[in-house]
Parts: structure tokens; sequence; C-alpha cells
């Protein structure tokens, strides 16, 4: 699903610096991993070169067989709309629509309306336990009901792939552990390949498995 050999990004300046080298992974679907590391490390960067975000000096990328460097800018768009989902650490929760109307974004964006995003849409917000706040309204919800929403958003419309960086750096023990075992069944249920990026040993433990990003690349903990 997703295949990344040697990549490289170096940001040039007075001081050039070098956050990415080498880079190689292989992640199927229904797979996912935690990517760890020190901070400048460049985890956050990864996230954006893989979702097409930013361009890297050297290596590819390809998602579901898609070489993202023969995109332009709108492919590369249409690309994230209908492949990609994405859970950041803000919940990104537009205030004036309620619960249901954010997570069917996704849905207007590619197309799809009617009966069919309604059902996706009531299905997806039964999946992360929140089928009886689809009228709520943002302002009503918790935080971690408010990263609930967010992942259903990221899911509804089945992803092939799911970045989250950082996704429970907003919460609380208790929220955290719900939201990562929620994202992490959503991840498998969908056979959607998935990456976390975390500080946290214990939302790490949670994927399939846990790698390091150092200067010298990806490596197994």
């Amino acid at each position: 699903m997703l295949s990344i050999r040697q990549l490289s990004k170096t940001y040039a300046g007075p001081r050039q610096r070098t956050v990415l080298r080498g880079i190689d992974l292989d992640l199927p679907g229904g797979h996912y991993v935690a990517v760890m590391g020190e901070s400048g490390m460049g985890k956050s960067t990864l996230l954006n070169l893989i979702a097409g975000l930013d361009r890297p000096d050297a290596g590819t990328i390809a998602v579901d067989g898609v070489d993202l460097a023969t995109l332009d800018d709108d492919a590369l768009t249409v690309l994230r709309r209908e492949k990609m989902g994405f859970v950041f650490q803000a919940f990104h929760v537009l205030p004036y629509l309620t619960v249901a109307q954010n997570v069917a974004l996704p849905l207007s964006l590619i197309g799809t309306a009617g009966a069919e995003a309604s059902a996706r849409v009531d299905a997806t917000l039964e999946a992360v336990a929140l089928g009886d706040r689809a009228s709520s309204m943002p302002r009503e919800l918790s935080g971690g009901e408010l990263q609930r929403v967010a992942i259903a958003r990221a899911l509804v419309h089945r992803p092939r792939l799911v970045l989250a960086d950082e996704p429970t750096g907003n919460l609380d023990a208790d929220s955290a552990f719900q939201v990562l075992a929620l994202l992490r069944d959503q991840v498998k249920t969908n056979e959607a390949a998935g990456i976390l990026v975390t500080h946290s040993l214990a939302a790490a433990a949670t994927a399939d498995r846990v790698l390091v990003l150092t200067r010298d690349g990806l490596a197994a903990k």
C-alpha cells in the first residue's frame, strides 16, 4: 500500500539541515506502525512527504502503486482526498457544523452524497461510539469525543492510508487510551495502512510495530 525507497530531505539556507536520509519503508494494508524519535528528527516532515504536501530531494514514495513524483499538485490533491485520511493533535473539527456534517466533509469532496453518504456517516459514527451525537455541535463534546469525530472524519471515505500525527497530545490518559484503541481497530477493520507519529511509548505500544527515526534512517525499536 505504501512503499518508500531511499527518501531524503534537506532544507537549504544559511544553516543547511538534512532531516531525512535514506528512508525505506513498506507498509501493506491492514498494518499499523508507530514512528518515534527525538524532536527535530523529521517525523512530521516524513508525514508531509508521504502526503505529498512537500517534495523529497531524493527517493520515491508510492501510495497504492502510484509514484507521487509523477503527479502534479492537482493530482496530488485528488489522491489525498480519495486515498488518505488524516488525524492531528489539534482536532480541526469545524465549530459551526454538527458532528455528522463534520464527518461528511470528505465524502462531499469526492462527490459522494445522498443516501450513500448518510449511510456511511451513520455507520462510521456508530463505529466510533458517537451514533447518538450526530446532531450535536462540537462545543457540546469532550476532548476525547472531538478526537473520535476527527477519526470518523478521517475514515468515513475508506482511505487506503491513514496518517496520525500525535493524535492524543491534547487528551487525558483515559481518553487517549480509548482513542488509540479505536484508531487501531478502525485501521484494521478498513484494511488501511496506518502510521502513528508519537512521542509516547504507551501510544506506540498500540501499533503492530514500532520504528525509531534517527539521522541514519528508520530502525525497529
